[in-house]
């Protein structure tokens, strides 16, 4: 004759529980890197790979601010050069105003000199 099934009881489900959590526990701590022999070489092999990461990382940003100095230099001197070629054209501009004006005036004094020449000649040909 068969016995009838009995039912678990809620102590026993517990029981089972943290059975069932104690052999999980222990197979990750099985498992756990600390465990194993090559994990100290490891992690100090990454330890040593981001020391040189961040070493590479800062020569960049290094290398990349030399660089915007330099670019700076670069377009300070071309403004500069540039300012300077300004003022170079802006003095030959002001010479040429300034050869036209007197230009100018000595075409004006001629002119006057021609007039009166003409006006002089007119009256002394009326005189007579």
């Amino acid at each position: 004759m068969q016995k009838g099934f009995r039912q678990a009881s809620f102590s026993d489900r517990l029981k089972e529980t943290a059975r069932a959590k104690q052999a999980q526990l222990e197979r990750a701590r099985a498992k756990a890197p600390a465990n194993d022999p090559g994990f100290a070489e490891r992690q100090q092999n990454r330890a040593a790979a981001a020391v040189a990461r961040a070493a590479r990382q800062a020569e960049r940003k290094a290398a990349g601010a030399e660089a915007l100095k330099r670019e700076a230099e670069n377009q300070a001197s071309a403004e500069a050069a540039r300012l300077e070629a300004l003022k170079a054209e802006e003095s030959a501009r002001e010479t040429e105003r300034v050869l036209i004006a007197e230009r100018e005036k000595a075409r004006a004094a001629e002119q006057k000199l021609a007039r009166d020449a003409r006006y002089a000649a007119r009256k002394t040909r009326q005189k007579k």
